[in-house]
């Protein structure tokens, strides 16, 4: 039967489906809200069930209480802190017009797609009021059990936008291969070729991800906006719990209004941002004297970041200090590579003790090199 044949005879067909639900759903009024969303919920899951759309995730949207939806652990894509407000500013406005995609584990829904959306219905003032402390949630196959099938759902919805940190892309690589996915398979997964893949390998250093294939040292990373591992966090609740997370909104960041996060240095070539930036590392009196105006003036940034055991600490606070001290960004730290290693290693000493002193002065023990540069086997600066 061609239905688009025939609309008039299938709204005669349906209208008495239609004024039977209608009547039943005049109940719903007499509902209590929590109680009335969790109905509603209900009714569109009976609904999907026969729907001809019922493969279609979209054709159900629910409303879940925000506590019971978590970020995921994996998601490398990030937003500058701009495009954060006009997305809280669009979500205002307009209203959710696009819902969070999740994965349901039991009462839990950890987000696929959606990070940023999610944030801002948790912490945006006016939208939590507004959507009562519920999110709009889509929930993917459950078929989709499988961490990987869910790293790979999400950088398929991420990578036609926004732009994604190379160094958590090129973990999540690593972490696939070590799951022996192989690079055909990470490749179609992920929307890649072939030396895409073997790019995403090679800045880990790990060398068995990649034994078998030619190493291009030529090859250079030109990702302007990777800040530090994170410019909104992806940690979840429960990290950041055990972490003890302190977070600003990047409008209290003293690292945002000194130019740290510029896509290029101003009235400079990269060429020469680069060279300044590696003069001031090679100058320890300058770089320790920026260390200390940032460890000690900076708290809100200082916080934000030096909280986050998840990042590269010391390569934070070198960014920092060339951004506090002249106004060169953070695009420029490859800079950094310029120095001859025993500059390099003197730089990094220099930051661990400011790092330390930081952390000390706030009951925190002190760490290693290693463990200030958690999470990244990258330069550091």
């Amino acid at each position: 039967m061609d239905l688009f044949a025939q609309p008039k005879i299938i709204e005669a067909d349906s209208k008495e489906v239609i004024d039977r639900a209608k009547n039943v759903f005049e109940l719903l009024k007499l509902l209590e809200f929590h109680a009335r969303v969790h109905a509603i919920n209900q009714i569109r899951l009976a609904l999907h069930k026969y729907s001809p759309f019922a493969n279609e995730p979209v054709d159900c949207v629910q409303w879940i209480a925000a506590d019971n939806v978590t970020a995921n652990d994996y998601n490398p894509n990030s937003v500058a802190p701009p495009e954060m407000k006009l997305l809280e500013h669009s979500i205002t406005e307009d209203g959710y017009t696009q819902p969070i995609v999740a994965w349901k584990q039991e009462s839990v829904f950890e987000v696929v797609d959606g990070f940023h959306r999610h944030r801002v219905g948790r912490e945006s003032e006016i939208v939590n009021k507004r959507v009562m402390g519920y999110l709009p949630i889509v929930a993917i196959q459950a078929s989709r059990q499988d961490r990987n099938d869910r790293i790979a759902s999400t950088i398929r919805h991420n990578r036609a936008r926004g732009k994604h940190k190379v160094e958590a892309m090129s973990d999540i690589v690593v972490e696939l291969k070590r799951r022996n996915w192989s690079d055909e398979k990470i490749g179609k997964e992920l929307g890649m070729d072939a030396d895409e893949v073997l790019r995403l390998c090679q800045i880990t250093g790990l060398s068995e991800v990649f034994a078998n294939q030619d190493f291009s040292k030529a090859w250079d990373i030109e990702e302007p906006e990777i800040i530090s591992e994170e410019i909104l966090s992806d940690i979840s609740d429960e990290q950041i719990k055990k972490s003890k997370r302190v977070f600003h909104t990047f409008d209290k960041w003293e690292c945002y209004p000194s130019g740290f996060y510029e896509e290029k240095p101003k009235d400079l070539t990269q060429e020469e941002g680069e060279e300044k930036y590696r003069v001031f590392l090679s100058d320890l009196n300058a770089f320790e004297t920026a260390l200390k105006e940032v460890t000690g003036k900076w708290k809100n940034s200082c916080e934000h970041y030096l909280t986050n055991d998840r990042m590269n600490r010391i390569a934070w606070l070198g960014q920092a200090s060339v951004a506090q001290a002249l106004g060169i960004p953070s695009c420029c730290r490859g800079g950094y590579n310029r120095l001859t290693d025993s500059e390099k290693k003197a730089a990094d000493l220099l930051a661990l003790k400011y790092l330390n002193i930081w952390l000390t002065d706030r009951g925190n023990p002190e760490l290693t090199l290693d463990l200030a540069a958690s999470k990244t086997e990258a330069d550091l600066y």
